[in-house]
């Protein structure tokens, strides 16, 4: 618009056409932040998917079966791989309401396991009763990270996108 001048020499048109470039120019700032909110909440279905299959493939192919606090977080992340899932398919800016209370409950589920494995805090729960311990090396990505603290790390990004999804379509 700059350096056009408008089609009537009145003040007034030229204030519309100045108003409506105004407009437009808000209009691509809001798509491109509308945009980015949905590749967060599409980076946080990638996540969730990637956790639910890794923990799957923990369990059903390498046959280790998962403590109560494993189980736990589990039935926080299966459901959000779906509803992410589904809130991408649908386009549904409103899916940070109900995928956001999923994440925290299975963030603090993973932050209470990785502290008990970490021996911060004393074992009010059993964790590891059955089968092989969260802590053995069996258990762990490349001999050092425990698969609790990865279950705090993709809780904990799933939050933040869900967060910056949620900034995206404020007013």
């Amino acid at each position: 618009m700059a350096g056009k001048l408008p089609q009537t020499g009145s003040p007034a048109a030229w204030e519309e056409e100045n108003l409506s470039a105004q407009q437009s120019n808000r209009n691509a700032v809001h798509s491109k932040e509308t945009e980015r909110a949905w590749q967060m909440l599409f980076l946080s279905w990638v996540i969730a998917l990637a956790s639910t299959l890794g923990v799957l493939f923990i369990g059903e192919i390498m046959g280790q079966e998962p403590c109560v606090l494993c189980w736990y977080q589990r039935a926080f992340m299966f459901p959000l791989a779906v509803v992410l899932g589904v809130a991408c398919y649908l386009s549904d800016p409103g899916i940070w309401r109900y995928a956001l209370p999923l994440a925290v409950f299975g963030w603090a589920v993973a932050a209470y396991h990785t502290l008990l494995v970490a021996g911060v805090i004393q074992e009010a729960l059993v964790p590891c009763g059955e089968g092989v311990s969260c802590t053995s090396a069996d258990m762990t990505i490349f001999g050092v990270v425990p698969i609790p603290l990865l279950s705090v790390g993709a809780f904990s990004a799933i939050i933040i996108l869900l967060l910056i999804f949620r900034k995206g379509f404020k007013p």
